[in-house]
């Protein structure tokens, strides 16, 4: 592989001109073609398989008036203190702003409170259900605003008048500030990085064009292949932060290459072989583990982790070819003006000691001190036992609180406490009880026959004795009398632990009831499917974990030709998880360092979290895995001894590596800033946990667990040796094949000085 990535490295380099138009050319046509292509289709949500998602589809089916899918909305109002919300003249502010409602767009129905039974015991406070023709996505502004217009005017006559539901949540606008600020981070990282601006805007020119290719072809095949508009979220997200990424690493070894004395040419085919191949195990990771979740049977994740796998794959291709290309354009300026001039004098040296006017070694004297990731390996190599026992037990105890993980997703009681939507749950709660905010719906299906009504009221007079059920209202039964609707009212909220041991209990009892009412009892709302997808989350998660690591460690024992070092890798991979679970666990659900985070109000993890965080995060962690451990197993297959290998790995990764992971956080930092507590959820998890994987896992563990197992850390049987295919992504063929014509005299030079540095840097264990 590193030989056929040399030659392509060097091709894109001489062809610069045609590559870089290929790939403008591509960026233009995709983004027309997104421009022109029909508008995405709405955002929708399913599970095939569930018992609510049966349910829901029932109601679709056979309720189609009702609007199943459509947007709804719950106008709670409190009448003025002293007064009563059945007082004549509340009656008719009521009625009035009835009527509103119901005349504005888009509008299916709007229950009256007072024949709905929707008035509290007390007589203070009222609901008015107002449900639409569409999903809350398709809501055009003059229907909100119509909606705003009739509660204000009720809020004027001195009543308290909140709303909650779909239909009043705000759209959050991924893409936006959030990326401005992770680009904007990684700018200045890359300049400090490189010291050259040329050099720091090839990845971020590079990033942002497949970032662009990717997002215009989902937009582009959005209607053909039913990508929603937020499909693009996670794409945008991951490409970005792995485009600058693979982009550092080939650019970095390109400058390494050059400060050797070689050639652009040369340096950009030697780059390519080398750290491209990195890049591109480094991407089957990510694209494994996206493209794994599949495995949960969401069709809304499957969609967005294969759209993101996807822009992995441009990423990854745009790093071979265009990174080369555009390496051609800038040469030597690439490098730092101070590199240039050292460069150029270390030419001038080197003719002069060809004509005899230089003493042997001269060319040495300067640039000898060890860098930081240098004299960091060598610490690391000397107390191993101690590194690894605080990297572990560290990790480990930030892990702790996610023994007591809760899973759920965001509701309304959950948001800050000054919106609308929270204040009508916590009227709702007060008035009516807390579980009319999560009302399940049990649907009656008699099979085509009539007959629905006797067994709905069957069903509901046994539901109604049932712990836990608050309220059972009266069955609406369908035109055709084969279908009915319950609601059943549970005496907790939806995000109550006792709330899903009924939603359990209801099922549990539905097969007695079909067996006496000879129907389909099934039990659907928002609470039941926050319920089954949390669950279906849950039972997904071993076998998607098991998919992942399992490919994941074949990949990696391809390119280390080791069994512990890809070991080793998921073992620290599952350690930084665990630990970015237990972090998420005290800010969002304890609560710690809330006002800092910008929590408003602590609750339970969003369902996805685990197993987003699990596929995102692998992929990433092993980026620095193969970055970082790829230039040690060169190290040592080009002759170096363990501990010099390890040390060589940071000389040349240790900085990259680490500039690398700060921009990653960067990018998904900015996410931290936004309002929606589930996309501040997720910011801090891939933040918090890339920070745990690059700084504490793969900059300490995995160079104190090297520095133990010596050579054992590269043993392969010989049966399985023969087995695997040598992909040679460390580049041994191509050192050996270009060292003799392409190699320049200083190597030799370079190398015994190297070996000489590190002599002593057998790891003392303790």
């Amino acid at each position: 592989m590193a030989t056929f990535l040399y030659k392509l490295g060097r091709l894109s380099f001489r062809r610069r001109r045609y590559v870089a138009l290929l790939w403008v050319l591509l960026l233009g046509g995709i983004g027309y073609a997104s421009s022109a292509a029909p508008a995405p289709p709405a955002d929708s949500f399913s599970m095939p398989g569930t018992d609510s998602q049966k349910a829901f589809d029932l109601l679709d089916e056979r309720f189609p008036a009702a609007s199943a899918e459509g947007a709804t909305a719950r106008v709670v109002i409190r009448a003025p203190e002293g007064e009563k919300i059945t007082d004549p003249a509340a009656k008719a502010e009521v009625n009035q702003l009835v009527a509103a409602l119901g005349k504005g767009p888009q509008v299916a129905g709007v229950a009256d409170p007072y024949k709905a039974n929707a008035v509290s015991k007390d007589g203070t406070t009222a609901y008015a259900s107002v449900t639409y023709k569409v999903i809350s996505t398709e809501l055009t502004d003059k229907t909100r605003d119509a909606l705003t217009d009739a509660t204000d005017t009720t809020r004027a006559e001195g009543f308290t008048v909140e709303t909650g539901g779909d239909a009043v949540q705000a759209e959050q606008e991924m893409g936006g500030s959030a990326e401005l600020i992770g680009i904007a981070v990684s700018a200045v990282v890359l300049v400090i990085t490189f010291g050259s601006l040329i050099a720091a805007g090839l990845p971020l020119l590079t990033a942002i064009i497949g970032v662009g290719i990717g997002v215009s072809g989902i937009a582009a095949l959005g209607s053909v292949l039913n990508l929603s508009g937020t499909t693009s979220t996670l794409a945008m997200m991951i490409g970005l932060a792995v485009g600058i990424d693979y982009a550092l690493f080939i650019v970095s070894r390109y400058r390494a290459e050059i400060a050797e004395g070689r050639e652009p040419e040369e340096a950009a085919g030697r780059a390519t072989g080398t750290a491209g191949s990195a890049v591109v195990f480094a991407g089957l990771t990510v694209i494994v583990a996206l493209a794994g979740l599949s495995v949960v049977n969401i069709p809304m994740l499957t969609k967005m982790g294969l759209a993101a796998a996807a822009t992995v794959a441009i990423a990854v291709l745009i790093a071979l070819t265009m990174i080369p290309a555009l390496l051609g354009f800038a040469g030597k300026r690439a490098l730092r003006r101070k590199d240039r001039k050292n460069l150029k004098s270390r030419a001038d040296s080197k003719d002069s000691k060809d004509r005899g006017l230089t003493k042997p070694g001269a060319t040495h004297a300067q640039n000898t001190k060890p860098n930081l990731g240098t004299r960091w390996a060598r610490l690391v190599l000397r107390r191993p036992v101690t590194v690894l026992l605080i990297g572990v037990l560290g990790l480990g105890a930030v892990a702790i609180p996610a023994t007591s993980l809760e899973l759920g997703l965001p509701d309304e009681g959950t948001s800050a406490p000054d919106t609308t939507q929270r204040k009508a749950y916590d009227l709702l709660s007060e008035s009516f009880g807390a579980g009319f905010n999560g009302p399940l719906m049990v649907t009656v299906d008699t099979g085509g026959t009539k007959g629905a009504a006797a067994a709905a009221e069957t069903v509901g007079t046994s539901l109604a004795k049932v712990d836990g059920v608050a309220a059972v209202t009266p069955a609406s039964v369908n035109p055709a009398g084969d279908t009915a609707i319950i609601t059943v009212v549970p005496t907790t909220g939806p995000s109550d632990h006792k709330t899903e041991e009924l939603v359990k209990t209801i099922r549990s009892k539905a097969s007695g009831l079909e067996a006496d009412t000879k129907s389909d009892v099934l039990v659907t709302g928002q609470t039941a499917m926050t319920i089954d997808f949390s669950q279906t989350l849950d039972d997904a998660l071993l076998p998607y974990l098991g998919l992942v690591v399992g490919l994941a460690f074949l990949l990696l024992m391809l390119v280390f030709r080791s069994v512990l070092v890809p070991l080793k890798a998921a073992l620290g991979f599952l350690l930084s998880v665990a630990a970015a679970l237990g972090a998420v666990v005290a800010v969002f659900q304890w609560g710690w360092l809330a006002d800092i985070v910008g929590v408003d109000q602590p609750g339970p993890i969003m369902s996805m979290m685990p197993i987003f965080m699990i596929g995102v995060v692998f992929g990433l962690a092993m980026d620095y895995e193969v970055f970082l451990v790829t230039r040690m197993r060169e190290a040592y297959v080009h002759g170096a001894r363990p501990a010099e290998a390890v040390v060589t790995g940071f000389k040349h990764g240790g900085r990259v590596v680490g500039a690398a992971a700060v921009i990653m956080i960067s990018v998904f930092s900015g996410f931290i800033m936004e309002n929606d507590d589930m996309i501040k959820m997720m910011g801090f998890g891939l933040a918090i946990a890339v920070f745990f994987d690059a700084f504490v896992v793969r900059m300490a563990i995995v160079p104190a667990v090297l520095a133990l197992l010596g050579k054992s850390a590269w043993w392969l049987p010989r049966w399985l040796d023969k087995l695997l295919p040598n992909m040679d992504v460390e580049g041994e063929r191509l050192h050996k094949t270009l060292t003799p014509s392409s190699s320049p005299a200083a190597d030799g030079e370079h190398e015994d000085r190297d070996n000489d540095e590190d002599r002593e840097l057998e790891p003392v264990r303790g």
